[in-house]
């Protein structure tokens, strides 16, 4: 999923998503990464905005909401401070990532034993270590992204649902109103989009079924009689 083309989610406007870097986070790194991290959401069509927002960054990506922490630079004599800040932020956040950069072998031991010593709870939040910190940005691009294709597979879905159940329903409206002698599918969608449910057709008076469709008064009748005549609706019809 992370590795489909960004451009999947590009909308009419030509725009990815929006990347909102905290402008704390962004005085803390050095100009040349953040002129790539510029330029790697331009080429993949995403907007940036510096804000004053808690986490490094929220992704908005595909109807999508994902918040990062980035750590550029583990340091190992100072982790109390960073765990208190992930745990606070993992409360405000449903979708929270913790990306890491850990260059050499004594700064990832010194993550393991950080992560252990302070009772992280496994995936809560998610960390991604890296070895270096474009990779790292690239990482964190990645997973907003598979998230936010994820929420649009999750919302076509849905609305296809919806859309089976619909024209389901409409099927068996067909089936009942159609059941009416000489009610045709035409006269039963004219019923359909003017009056409504079977229901609002039932209550109908023939004046009104005759204001708002496009029915004969002989059929007009019908329908009225058809809902009010036990003799008529329970009597054999041959359509």
């Amino acid at each position: 999923m992370a590795d489909q083309n960004l451009s999947e989610l590009v909308n009419s406007d030509g725009v990815s998503g929006v990347c909102m870097m905290s402008n704390t986070w962004k005085v803390e790194q050095h100009p040349s990464f953040i002129n790539f991290i510029s330029t790697f959401l331009n080429a993949n069509s995403f907007r940036l905005n510096f804000v004053g927002i808690a986490p490094d960054f929220i992704f908005n990506c595909g109807g999508s909401s994902v918040a990062f922490i980035f750590l550029t630079n583990w340091d190992c004599t100072n982790v109390s401070p960073v765990f208190g800040r992930i745990q606070k932020l993992r409360l405000q956040f449903a979708h929270l990532y913790v990306v890491i950069t850990l260059a050499t072998k004594e700064q990832n031991d010194s993550f393991v034993r950080s992560y252990f010593k302070f009772g992280t709870e496994l995936g809560k939040p998610t960390f991604v270590p890296v070895q270096d910190m474009e990779m790292g940005f690239e990482k964190i691009v990645k997973i907003a992204h598979s998230l936010g294709v994820c929420k649009q597979q999750d919302a076509t879905t849905k609305l296809k649902s919806e859309r089976k159940q619909a024209v389901q329903g409409m099927d068996v409206f067909r089936q009942v109103v159609t059941s009416i002698p000489g009610i045709d599918a035409h006269d039963a969608n004219a019923l359909n989009q003017a009056i409504g449910s079977i229901e609002a057709i039932a209550k109908a008076s023939k004046e009104y079924i005759l204001e708002n469709t496009d029915l004969s008064a002989e059929k007009a009748e019908v329908i009225f009689r058809f809902f009010r005549d036990p003799k008529f609706y329970l009597s054999p019809k041959i359509n």
